[in-house]
C-alpha cells in the first residue's frame, strides 16, 4: 500500500436487517473486510445471500445500522444526510437498470455524471473520449429510444466514470452486455485501478469475467464464506484528477 493512504473502503462487526419484529431478518451478519486502493474486487453470491445491501451500504446509499463502515477515511457509521452526500460525490455507481435520462443523448447523459463530482479540466471531451472507448463514438447525439440495451449501458458505465471517481460500485453491470463489450468494460475498470488507484466492487454473477478481477468475495447467508486474493492484484495509487484524452 502506498505511504499514507488508508484502505479505500474498512468494514468492521457489520450487520443489518430487515423488517420489525418477528418478521425482522439479519441479511448481515458481522462482516469485517479491508478492501486497498486500486482493486478490482467481484462479489459473488446466490440470490439473497447480502450483495446487494452490502454494495448500498459501502456506496452511502443506506444508513449503517450495526458497526462500521469507513470509506475513503470517512465514517459513515451516525452519519448525517449532508456527510453521506459528501461522501457520494467521490463515488461512481453503476446498476443494471441503466437509469438514463431518455430526453439528453448519450453525451450529455454522461455529461450529467459531472454534476455530483464538480468541474474538472477536459471533462467534456472525456465524456466524448469515454463513449468512443466504449464503442459508442458514433452515437454520441443518439437518444437512449435509439440505442440497445447493450448501449444503454455503456452509455452508463462512462457516466458513473467520466467524474474520476475514487470508488466504482457495479451492480451486474455487464449483465445486458455480450462477452466482448463485458470484457471491455471490466478491463477498463481494471486498469483504471491499475494505473489510477481506482477501486472497483463489483457484484456479478458472470462467469465470464472472473480472470480479469483481483479479488473475489463470495457471501453466503449474509456472511464471506470465501475471500480469494488474485496475484498480482493492483497496490494502492495516489488517485489522480482529471482524464487523459489524447
Amino acid at each position: 500500500m502506498a505511504p499514507g493512504l488508508g484502505p479505500a473502503i474498512r468494514v468492521a462487526g457489520l450487520s443489518h436487517a430487515f423488517g420489525e419484529g418477528e418478521a425482522r431478518r439479519k441479511v448481515l451478519q458481522d462482516i469485517a473486510l479491508d478492501i486497498p486502493r486500486g482493486q478490482l474486487v467481484i462479489l459473488m453470491g446466490a440470490s439473497g445471500s447480502g450483495k446487494t445491501t452490502l454494495l448500498t451500504l459501502l456506496g452511502c446509499l443506506r444508513a449503517v445500522q450495526e458497526g462500521s463502515v469507513v470509506v475513503l477515511g470517512r465514517e459513515l457509521a451516525g452519519a448525517a444526510e449532508a456527510e453521506m452526500v459528501a461522501a457520494r460525490r467521490r463515488l461512481g455507481f453503476i446498476f443494471q437498470a441503466h437509469n438514463l435520462h431518455e430526453s439528453l443523448t448519450a453525451l450529455q447523459n454522461v455529461q450529467m455524471g459531472l454534476a455530483v463530482h464538480g468541474p474538472l479540466p477536459g471533462a467534456e471531451v472525456a465524456a466524448a473520449h469515454l463513449l468512443g472507448l466504449l464503442g459508442l463514438g458514433d452515437r454520441l447525439h443518439h437518444l437512449p429510444a435509439q440505442l440497445s440495451g447493450g448501449q444503454k449501458q455503456r452509455v452508463a458505465v462512462a457516466r458513473a466514470l467520466v467524474g474520476n471517481p475514487d470508488i466504482v460500485f457495479a451492480d451486474e453491470p455487464t449483465a445486458a452486455l455480450d462477452r466482448e463489450s463485458g470484457r471491455a468494460v471490466v478491463e477498463m475498470l481494471r486498469r483504471l485501478g491499475h494505473e489510477r488507484g481506482t477501486t472497483t466492487l463489483m457484484v456479478t454473477h458472470d462467469n465470464r469475467i472472473l480472470e480479469l478481477a483481483d479479488r473475489i468475495l463470495t457471501l453466503e447467508d449474509g456472511r464471506i464464506l470465501q475471500d480469494e486474493t488474485r496475484a498480482g492484484g493492483a497496490g494502492a495509487k495516489a488517485p489522480r484528477r482529471g482524464w487523459d484524452v489524447s
